[in-house]
């Protein structure tokens, strides 16, 4: 009998320790404000965004990644640039809080536009309050910009990750709202005022095929309308098509 209680406690024992080692790290949070990619998701300010509507807390991935998604299939909405992302007007400098619906020991907050790290803030190794927040200045850079902020953890291999569309220069931190053309069934299409290679313009009227330059990519016109800042052809691929 003694021996028997032996051999059931020894394997109550491993299976408690392998239930232990397969759980992950209880650690998850997102910037809010600005509101990031999955804020907006969350709020239902975006169509189609999948699981991360549920859990905007939870991208998660190996450190070192530069996407939106951190290489998870279930969130790969996030790096999907064919959606339209609210983008944030802001100023030169720009504070960032995150809030964490899990706390973890954290090494780093980093903060990327493209490949260019624009700030490094050390969490000391230590478990984050409720909120962070970090005000980051964006000088360098101007128009609209896609931030990726970085939440390095410190005892584990992994990251969380958050996308934040800005307008960076003389904003005021509100949402614009998103773009979402459409050409009028009864209206004649307007006949394009610009040439082939010309620069696009607010207020000109293009039809389809007409090309543009904007930002030393060119465009061709998908649907005829009246152009209108907000509608740059990069921010509305309804509208604009690279060539």
């Amino acid at each position: 009998m003694r021996r028997t209680l032996t051999l059931l406690a020894a394997a109550a024992i491993a299976l408690a320790a392998t239930v232990f080692v397969a759980q992950p790290a209880q650690a998850h949070g997102y910037v809010n404000s600005p509101p990031s990619r999955q804020a907006f998701c969350a709020r239902g300010q975006v169509p189609n965004c999948g699981d991360i509507i549920y859990e905007p807390q939870s991208v998660e991935g190996p450190k070192g990644l530069r996407n939106c998604h951190a290489n998870n299939a279930r969130f790969a909405q996030l790096s999907d640039e064919s959606k339209p992302w609210p983008v944030t007007s802001v100023g030169t400098t720009v504070t960032f809080n995150w809030t964490f619906t899990a706390r973890h020991a954290t090494s780093t907050y980093e903060y990327y536009i493209g490949n260019t790290r624009v700030a490094s803030f050390s969490g000391g190794g230590q478990q984050p309050p409720p909120t962070v927040s970090h005000t980051v200045n964006l000088s360098g850079f101007s128009g609209r910009q896609k931030v990726l902020a970085v939440w390095n953890i410190a005892d584990t291999a992994n990251a969380f990750y958050a996308c934040i569309d800005l307008r960076i220069g003389g904003g005021t931190g509100n949402p614009e709202p998103s773009p979402t053309p459409t050409a009028s069934p009864t209206t004649p299409s307007p006949t394009p005022t610009s040439s082939p290679g010309g620069t696009w313009k607010a207020g000109t009227a293009y039809g389809i095929g007409s090309t543009v330059t904007y930002g030393g990519a060119t465009y061709r016109c998908l649907q005829a309308h009246t152009a209108i800042t907000g509608w740059e052809p990069p921010n509305v691929p309804a509208l604009w098509q690279s060539v």
